[in-house]
Order: structure tokens, then C-alpha cells, then sequence
């Protein structure tokens, strides 16, 4: 900057080429001084494959084979068993049914048997009850008490004998008397001089009970 005589102020040309060429020189350090930038891009890659661990694949599945089964009927001939002409209506002797049922089973498909199954009722025991032995019957009426007689009375007594198996009274009991005289006669009668075919089961004699009457009346007495 500067002032001419009239006072007026301005500037100089050669001040202003010198600050021009020193900013030109600025310049120009400052181009050079930048490094270059690359403007391109390489596109150009470097790949490489990593291989992977894949898992071999399940086995198949394999369809259930199903074993074959073989079916074969069979024919069975059953032996020919004799039948009772009238297996339903049984034979009875002594209170003891007995007999043989045949029962006739329904035909099974597929099993290719048939036949007739029989079978035998269960065993029941043949019982026989005590019965007077004719040879002892001439004793069965006791003695008439005399006191009953000279007094004219008459009655009736029922007891209770338990029989053995030797067919002798082993106990009497008293069902109903007249008096105890009648009562009395008749027990020592039962005991001494009734005798018996005892009971039977199976052909065994067993032990059995039995009641009876007596019957005491003058008019039969005499």
C-alpha cells in the first residue's frame, strides 16, 4: 500500500506480482506436496473353498418283512365209543340217580374236528337207612307196667334211638309219653332187645338215628 501526493492511497504493481508469484509457489508446493489418490478399485478377489464336514445321509428305512404263516386244518377221525340207547333217561336204584349224558358239542369252523364227548356224572354215595331185623321182631313190645294196667290206663310212647353199627341201641331219648312208667319200660326194652340192620353208605354200616312208636293198649295185651 501506498499514498501519491494528492493523498490518495493504492497499491503497488510490483508488490502486487511479488505476492501473486509467492502465492503461485504456494500453490504448486501444495499440489506436489499431496500425495496421489488412486481412484480405481481392484475387482479382482482371491477366494478359497473351505471344504465342509457334511454328515453321511440315515440309512433307508427298510419295510417289516411280516413272516409268512401257514394255516393247515387238520381231519382227526374220532374213534367210534358205544352210547347208551337212552343216555338221557337215567337208571335210579336205591334214592341214587346214575347214568352216562352225551352232549353233542357245536361244529368250530376251522378246526376240521367233529365228534360226540361223553362224560360221567359225579359219584353219589348210595346210603340205606336202619330197618328193624325181622328175626328180633317178637321182642320189639315192651312188658305192660303193672301200675298202668291195674289202673287201666293206656298210652303211647315215642323215642328216639340212636342204632349202632352192630344194629343195638346205643342211646334212647324221649320224644313224647304217656307217663314215665310207659317211658321207662320202653327205653330198657330199646336197650336190651331192639335189634337193627344198621344204615349203610357205600356198602359201610354207619351210626344213624331213627324214631319210634309204642303203643301200649289192654285190649291187644289181653
Amino acid at each position: 500500500m501506498y499514498a501519491d501526493r494528492y493523498g490518495k492511497t493504492g497499491i503497488k504493481p510490483g508488490s502486487l506480482t511479488v505476492a501473486i508469484g509467492l502465492n503461485g509457489a504456494i500453490l504448486a508446493a501444495l499440489i506436489f506436496s499431496t500425495p496421489q489418490l488412486k481412484t480405481g478399485v481392484d475387482t479382482i478377489l482371491n477366494v478359497t473353498n473351505i471344504p465342509i464336514d457334511v454328515p453321511p445321509p440315515p440309512d433307508p428305512i427298510k419295510p417289516e418283512i411280516k413272516p409268512k404263516v401257514e394255516t393247515r386244518v387238520i381231519q382227526q377221525a374220532l374213534p367210534e365209543r358205544p352210547v347208551n340207547p337212552d343216555p338221557i333217561m337215567p337208571t335210579q336204584s336205591n334214592n341214587v340217580v346214575s347214568g352216562t349224558t352225551v352232549v353233542e358239542p357245536p361244529f368250530v369252523p376251522g378246526t376240521g374236528v367233529t365228534g360226540t364227548v361223553t362224560f360221567d356224572p359225579p359219584h353219589v354215595a348210595v346210603l340205606t337207612g336202619a330197618v328193624r331185623d325181622p328175626r328180633y321182631a317178637g321182642v320189639f313190645q315192651p312188658t305192660y307196667p303193672a301200675g298202668e294196667r291195674r289202673a287201666g290206663n293206656e298210652g303211647r310212647v315215642t323215642v328216639r334211638v340212636l342204632i349202632g353199627t352192630d344194629g343195638r341201641v346205643k342211646r334212647v331219648e324221649k320224644v313224647s309219653a304217656a307217663s314215665d312208667a310207659f317211658f321207662e319200660v320202653t327205653e330198657r326194652q330199646a336197650l336190651s332187645k331192639w335189634r337193627f340192620k344198621p344204615a349203610m353208605r357205600d356198602g359201610v354200616a354207619q351210626e344213624s338215628w331213627q324214631t319210634l312208636s309204642v303203643s301200649f293198649v289192654l285190649n291187644e295185651d289181653g
